[in-house]
């Protein structure tokens, strides 16, 4: 079988050009993915792309398949309005979601959908319309879980939430609450209920066909808190009666048990979804005919089985995946096993590979393709005639950069343990004797893969060698592996970073006096808190949106239904204070450097200040980059390359390293 790859579809409609002082890396580093996300309509003549625009907005482009001609169909500023999704509900007719923060007695998130043409005409708000009457209003404009049944063209199955309203003097007033179901057309914005509204419903999931099979009910106190314990309930194909399917219940430190389902088989008449066994997650498969007869799909001996592989419009499952030193997919679809082995062959150098979407005949498949030394790119495959046509890199602004390969490695914690991690050393190095990094991922219930980093590639470009650990703490390594979280096992997470430090200088890879550690949100706790272990270790830190104080995060979380999960998330005893960078400023010896942005939702921007004030009033050296308007990601251009430029020219500072351009 033959593979012929063509020259690109598109151009680079509208790709932001950005002219300052900054270093060239740091523009060309710190500019945001071209490509954010990626759709193919139904009958595969189109795509629609979401690409960034200077700055923080971004813009859906629609571009035609055969000509290649692009246009700007809808635009968002990114102040407050930012385009998260695009989706096709018919050849015709597009549907987005719209995320926003907005200041009211607190910083609150919201979504709404919106529907237009695929020329950017008619749009209108897809989202159910709050009355002047309701007694709330809600945050979630619906999620899309499914398109209409087979045979409707242009319909969406969607969730919407009902507020109760205003009664007196009416009766008219709505007084059902909760999430429900929808069936809408994307066109006339006609609505018919599917599944009433449930006060406690927190989940549906539909069968690919536009039939609703699985409900999730959470439960919750009389205090509206919820509980962390889910009971979910399926129905037969030829039944609208809810039956007992399982709970999952959350086991306070992070982590879930019971089995989790994510995705229904129509077909097969089963559910998959993932449990535990024996320490670790794996896939199931549950008979949806009234038996419950459950199988065991796939697991993996070392690592947590943590994706479902789907495709087309029907979302069905084609495999699962799982990440050892690389991700990892098994394919239970035959067809899709070959092609997957094939485009290995026909595209050298892009061993991760995905499929992102298809036509509603999966004649042509939408997927992306790349690896660690190439950020990826976007392809079209037409299965007739076998021809693979590149449709846009999501990096171009890095084709002429040479990139560092990441390479696999394990070093000894303090007691012996083997800690995975990746290391990226400066292109062309010899590996020894450089200004190294260590750099831990956030989460802390997230884990580092192999693959394209954006932040590692810009320090190894700068010069420095990057070590990524997946010290204890971080996910995918099983329940005995993630220990009671990042926070309440901060000891043992820390250490493993330190011990990573240690062993870059055993190496010869780092000289001793030239290791810094560099973090984003957990990585940004973990930067500010491993003084607290290993006081002289590194020489500068810098941290990205920290937590800085663990009794500052939990009270973050008041008012919120999840506070009490937050707060069994956390725990209480000494660590809270002992694991806390901000109650421990005196034990900082490095100057420390730290970026925030004012709008953040995940850890406010409280704790930098805190942080920042300790450090001062402990007589240390620091600086506190504010970013207006900006959230956790600092989704934006220009303060992205901000960033790198001047945490880069901070570190050669506290490092003593000649200066760059």
């Amino acid at each position: 079988m033959k593979y012929f790859v063509r020259a690109a579809l598109f151009a680079a409609s509208a790709m932001p050009a950005l002219a300052s002082a900054q270093s060239q890396d740091a523009r060309n580093f710190g500019a945001r993915e071209f490509v954010q996300q990626i759709s193919l309509s139904p009958d595969g003549t189109q795509v629609a792309m979401i690409e960034p625009m200077p700055g923080r907005g971004a813009a859906l482009v629609v571009a035609n398949v055969e000509s290649g001609t692009t246009k700007v169909v809808l635009t968002a500023s990114g102040d407050p309005d930012q385009l998260t999704s695009c989706r096709w509900a018919s050849s015709t007719r597009i549907v987005c979601n719209i995320y926003m923060i907005e200041q009211l007695d607190q910083k609150i998130a919201f979504t709404r959908m919106v529907s237009l043409n695929a020329d950017g005409s008619d749009l209108k708000l897809l989202s159910k319309r709050t009355s002047a009457g309701a007694l709330g209003f809600a945050q979630s404009g619906g999620e899309i879980i499914d398109w209409g049944p087979d045979g409707s063209n242009g319909s969406v199955l969607m969730t919407s939430m009902a507020i109760p309203e205003y009664s007196t003097g009416t009766h008219l007033a709505n007084t059902r609450e909760g999430m429900g179901v929808e069936l809408v057309d994307a066109t006339t914005l006609k609505r018919r209920s599917v599944e009433l509204p449930r006060g406690s419903a927190s989940e549906y999931i539909s069968d690919g066909h536009g039939n609703v099979r699985i409900l999730g009910v959470s439960e919750t106190r009389g205090t509206g808190m919820s509980t962390g314990r889910y009971t979910y309930s399926y129905r037969t194909p030829d039944s609208r009666e809810w039956k007992k399917l399982g709970e999952v219940v959350a086991d306070g430190i992070g982590g879930y048990a019971g089995f989790n389902p994510y995705a229904v088989d129509r077909d097969a008449n089963i559910v998959y979804g993932f449990d535990g066994k024996d320490g670790r997650t794996a896939l199931y498969s549950i008979a949806l005919d009234g038996s419950l007869n459950r199988t065991l799909v796939f697991e993996h001996p070392q690592v947590d089985v943590d994706g479902l592989v789907r495709i087309g419009r029907q979302r069905r499952v084609v495999g699962v995946s799982y990440a050892t030193d690389k991700r990892n997919t098994e394919f239970f679809d035959p067809e899709l096993r070959k092609l997957r082995a094939a485009l290995g062959k026909a595209l050298p150098g892009k061993p991760l590979v995905t499929f992102v979407d298809a036509t509603a005949d999966e004649k042509k498949l939408l997927l992306f393709a790349g690896g660690d030394t190439d950020p990826g790119t976007y392809y079209l495959y037409d299965k007739a005639s076998r021809q693979l046509a590149e449709v846009m890199p999501s990096r171009p602004e890095l084709a002429k950069t040479s990139l560092s390969p990441m390479r696999a490695v394990n070093f000894p914690a303090a007691d012996g343990t083997a800690i995975p991690g990746y290391l990226t050393l400066p292109p062309g190095s010899d590996g020894k004797n450089l200004p190294a990094i260590v750099m831990p991922h956030g989460g802390p219930g997230a884990r580092d893969e192999w693959g394209f980093d954006w932040l590692a590639q810009f320090y190894a470009a700068r010069g420095f060698a990057v070590l990524q650990p997946n010290f204890r703490g971080s996910t995918g390594y099983g329940d005995a592996w993630f220990q009671k979280n990042g926070f309440q096992s901060w000891r043992t997470a820390i250490g493993d970073v330190n011990d990573g430090g240690r062993w870059l200088v055993a190496q010869g890879i780092a000289a001793p006096d030239k290791l810094a550690i560099v973090g984003w949100s957990y990585g940004g706790y973990a930067a500010l808190q491993s003084p607290a272990l290993a006081p002289d270790l590194f020489k500068a830190i810098v941290a990205i949106a920290p937590v800085t104080d663990l009794e500052t995060l939990r009270k973050e979380a008041l008012g919120f239904t999840n506070y009490d999960l937050v707060s069994k998330f956390i725990g209480s005893g000494p660590h809270v204070r002992e694991g806390s960078p901000a109650q421990n400023a005196e034990k900082i010896k490095a100057p420390v450097l730290m970026f925030h942005g004012d709008r953040d939702l995940n850890v406010g921007i409280g704790e930098s200040r805190l942080m920042a004030s300790k450090l001062r009033g402990a007589g240390k050296p620091v600086e506190l980059v504010e970013f207006k308007g900006l959230d956790h990601q600092l989704d934006d251009d220009r303060a992205r390359a901000q960033m790198l430029d001047k945490s880069d020219g901070f570190l050669r500072t506290a490092l003593k390293l000649p200066a760059k351009p």
